[in-house]
């Protein structure tokens, strides 16, 4: 396996610093976009590099081949609706426009699992995320996780029994593995593997795919 050149934005946040720390210990060198003050929250052995993800940081992306989006309003819930257009739709605009520019190979975008009964405004901006990626003429890798578990984030875990009652009964198993909980440890594993496995144009991963990647790494 090649070493990847890996630019990350978000690279602080809750996926963020877990995935540098995994492509670090698997010997792939990581840039990542940060405000000043925050590189001490970066694993050691980053390349932290300040810059604005809602601003133009084209500049700062080379050498990297591969660019990694994980910018987004923390704790998302409907009363955010604002904030997503003006963080989450700008970061990833920022994002394509600074992967053309600096002629990235690969893009990974977290976006999200739908159509969805709920949280309409968030798959709004993430859908036109992936649009705008759709657009841009660039390889991705679309992630379409629903809800990640993890440290501060378990209470859907209550959820799990009716889950697994849902995905077993055929006039719901469908909105059920589409809508299904994903660990951390789990989309941290698809986003090495899409940042390891490369798309030749736009490929997407939903909650099935995101679940198994943990399985499929060890095996890589």
């Amino acid at each position: 396996m090649d070493a990847r050149r890996v630019f990350v934005t978000g690279g602080t946040g809750y996926m963020g610093r877990l995935l540098v720390r995994a492509l670090l210990a698997r010997g792939h060198g990581v840039r990542a976009l940060v405000r000043a003050g925050s590189e001490k929250k970066l694993p050691e052995g980053t390349d932290a590099v300040l810059g604005d993800a809602l601003g133009d940081f084209a500049a700062l992306v080379p050498p990297a081949d591969t660019l990694v989006h994980l910018v987004g309003t923390p704790h998302p819930g409907p009363h955010k609706a604002r904030e997503f257009r003006s963080v989450d739709l700008a970061s990833i605009r920022a994002s394509v426009a600074a992967a053309k520019r600096a002629a990235i190979r690969h893009l990974v975008y977290v976006s999200v699992a739908h159509p969805a009964p709920a949280m309409h405004a968030y798959i709004a901006v993430r859908k036109e995320g992936e649009a705008l990626i759709a657009e841009s003429g660039l390889s991705a890798t679309i992630l379409r996780p629903w809800y990640v578990l993890g440290p501060a984030r378990r209470w859907p875990a209550v959820l799990l029994p009716a889950y697994w009652i849902m995905e077993r009964l055929p006039w719901t198993r469908d909105s059920a593995l589409r809508l299904g909980l994903v660990h951390i440890a789990e989309m941290v594993a698809a986003l090495v593997l899409a940042i390891e496995n490369p798309a030749e144009g736009v490929r997407f991963a939903g909650v099935p795919e995101i679940r198994d990647s943990a399985r499929r790494l060890q095996r890589a």
